[in-house]
C-alpha cells in the first residue's frame, strides 16, 4: 500500500491533510478516488491507515481508520558519514542505505575529496538528497525519514565520534581488523544487554572515504578519536559501494535482517 510522510502539524485526532507533491501524486499519478486507502506517517512515532474523503487541488483529506504498528525501523541508529563523492554517487548512497536501514547521513570533506564544495549550491543539494531519502523511506516502508545533514569538515567529523558507541572506519589497506571481526563481538554485547533496564539507542557510525581513499594521517587521527579501522574483504570497493556493503553487514550481524527482529 502506498505510504506518505506527512508533517505532524497536518494530523489531528480524526483526519490527515496531505498537501504539495504528495497530494498531486495521490490524485494524478496514483489516480486515487474517495474511499481509497493509503498509509500516512508523521515521521516520528505515528503510522496510520487513512481513507480518502476529499480530493481537491493540491490537498487530499483523509480520515484515520486505525493506528498501525511500526515494523520498518531498526533498533540501531546508524549514521553514514560519507566523504563527498563525484557526480550523483551520493544520491545512490542515500537511496540504497535508506532502504537498508540508515538513520542519518553526514557528508564530509577529507584530504582527497575531489568535489569542489560550494556552500551557495549546497542548500539545493541537501534539499534534493532529503527528497531522495524521503522517497526511499516510503518505498521501503520506513516510519522515519533519515536526516541528511550539511557537509562538515574533517575536524568537525572527528569531534562527533564521541557521540557513538561504535565507529567503523572503512579502510582498504587495513590488514588487521575486518568488519565482521569488529561487528560480531559488538552484536554479542548488544544481545547480552538486551534484558537490561536501559533502553538507550545504540549509535553506530560508518565512515567512508572519497574515490582516492584516506591518507595515513587521517587513519591515525580517526583511530586516535575512537574509530576502528576495518577492511571490507579482499576486493577494493567503490566509495558508493562501501557504505552499502558495510551497512548491510552490520544490519545482518545485529539481527536486523531477521523478519522477527524486535
Amino acid at each position: 500500500m502506498q505510504r506518505y510522510f506527512v508533517p505532524a502539524d497536518q494530523f489531528d485526532e480524526q483526519e490527515v491533510r496531505i498537501t504539495g507533491e504528495d497530494a498531486r501524486h495521490i490524485s494524478r499519478v496514483m489516480r486515487s478516488r474517495v474511499g481509497d486507502q493509503v498509509i500516512a506517517c508523521n515521521g516520528q512515532s505515528l503510522d496510520v491507515l487513512v481513507e480518502i474523503t476529499e480530493l481537491a487541488e493540491g490537498v487530499v483529506t483523509a480520515s484515520i481508520v486505525e493506528t498501525l504498528e511500526q515494523h520498518g525501523e531498526p533498533n540501531l541508529f546508524v549514521t553514514i558519514a560519507q566523504s563527498l563523492p563525484k557526480a550523483d554517487k551520493m544520491e545512490s548512497v542515500i537511496q540504497k542505505c535508506t532502504e537498508i536501514g540508515a538513520s542519518s547521513f553526514l557528508p564530509f570533506l577529507s584530504e582527497r575529496t575531489v568535489v569542489q564544495y560550494d556552500e551557495r549550491k549546497e542548500v539545493k543539494r541537501i534539499q534534493r538528497w532529503s527528497k531522495i531519502a524521503k522517497e526511499a523511506a516510503e518505498q521501503s516502508h520506513r516510519s522515519r525519514v533519515p536526516l541528511v545533514e550539511s557537509p562538515v569538515s574533517w575536524k568537525q567529523l572527528l569531534k562527533q565520534f564521541a557521540d557513538y558507541d561504535l565507529i567503523c572506519f572503512c579502510y582498504e589497506k587495513e590488514n588487521g581488523h575486518q568488519l565482521r571481526d569488529v561487528v560480531q563481538p559488538f552484536a554479542q554485547s548488544l544481545t547480552a544487554d538486551h534484558d537490561h533496564a536501559s533502553h538507550q539507542v545504540t549509535r553506530v557510525m560508518i565512515v567512508v572515504g572519497p574515490e582516492g581513499g584516506f591518507s595515513e594521517q587521517e587513519v591515525a587521527a580517526a583511530e586516535a578519536s575512537g574509530a576502528v579501522a576495518t577492511g571490507l574483504g579482499r576486493r577494493i570497493l567503490r566509495t558508493e559501494t562501501a557504505a552499502m556493503t558495510a551497512l548491510a553487514c552490520i544490519m545482518y550481524e545485529t539481527g536486523e535482517m531477521s523478519a522477527n527482529n524486535v
